[in-house]
């Protein structure tokens, strides 16, 4: 499930969030069904995880999600497509530590986590190397490097879906550091810029769909100011959430501009502390340099 939905996001030229769907498909999924099949209720009362994050209780008596007391290790973001009714049987122990304080307890108590290293990469390659994973699953194709500005061409690559937006590390072009810009999954194309940083790739607001609201919310109470994520950190944006009138589409504007943006990317929306849902980014504003053929100068 989670392998096949990261190939086909990956296959459609979309940046994956393979986390998000292994923690609602799987850890706090297919593993609770399991428990509550196997075992009688009253037997347990809920999955523990080592998530950073926390569980509140509302005057109502709903849970909801909330941030971290450390909010740079705050990992909300990869809890917000969980549904209301699996955050009924989660808790979230750590999540009112400090990185430092849950460090301190691990060698207090002696438990064999005490010196292991922040987790990091894909948890379901293990030790696979992820240019490898995709190889076997997608192959390789031979495609153009394009200067998004100038559209020369500048090398070639193995296939559009080795790269994401933004990356910098792996194109192997001299002359830089160079960054994706963009990709044209139809032609196999991976533009790449040495000014992505520049301001006029900058982006203010984005199109997604694909909502998940938790703690009761739904899409009309979600209009308004409320707060976003774009991406696993602490950074974080005032936004506006306004429903479209294409069907099952919303626009984001943020106060501020981001550069990262890209197609497939998960943006979580927040009440002050509260994560309230989540949504899939779809599209932006086209960047001001157009996509024109790339023009071949070897």
């Amino acid at each position: 499930m989670v392998v096949s939905y990261s190939i086909n996001e990956i296959k459609a030229g979309c940046t994956p969030n393979p986390d998000m769907m292994c923690n609602s498909k799987i850890k706090f999924g297919a593993f609770v069904d399991y428990l509550e099949a196997k075992y009688p209720t009253g037997t347990w009362d809920r999955v523990a995880s080592g998530h950073y994050a926390r569980i509140r209780q509302t005057e109502g008596g709903e849970r909801v999600l909330s941030m971290s007391r450390d909010e740079r290790k705050d990992q909300t973001y990869f809890l917000a497509s969980l549904r209301t009714d699996q955050l009924e049987r989660c808790m979230f122990p750590i999540g009112c530590f400090a990185k430092d304080e849950v460090r301190m307890l691990a060698q207090k108590f002696e438990l064999a986590t005490r010196d292991r290293k922040d987790s990091q990469g894909i948890c379901f390659l293990g030790k696979v190397d992820f240019d490898e994973f995709i190889e076997k699953h997608l192959g390789t194709r031979e495609g153009l490097f394009v200067e998004d500005e100038t559209k020369e061409v500048m090398g070639k690559h193995r296939g559009y879906w080795f790269h994401t937006i933004g990356q910098r590390k792996g194109i192997g072009l001299s002359h830089g550091p160079w960054y994706v810009s963009s990709k044209d999954v139809e032609n196999n194309i991976v533009y790449i810029s040495k000014n992505y940083h520049n301001e006029v790739r900058e982006r203010s607001s984005f199109l997604c769909s694909g909502f998940n609201w938790i703690a009761g919310i739904t899409a009309p109470q979600a209009k308004g100011v409320l707060r976003c994520k774009v991406r696993h950190g602490p950074g974080m944006y005032e936004c506006k959430f306004t429903e479209t009138e294409a069907g099952g589409m919303a626009r984001v504007d943020i106060k501020g501009k981001d550069h990262g943006f890209a197609p497939g990317q998960y943006a979580v929306f927040y009440d002050d502390d509260i994560c309230i849902g989540s949504a899939i980014i779809r599209s932006m504003p086209e960047p001001l340099a157009s996509k024109a053929p790339p023009r071949d100068v070897s």
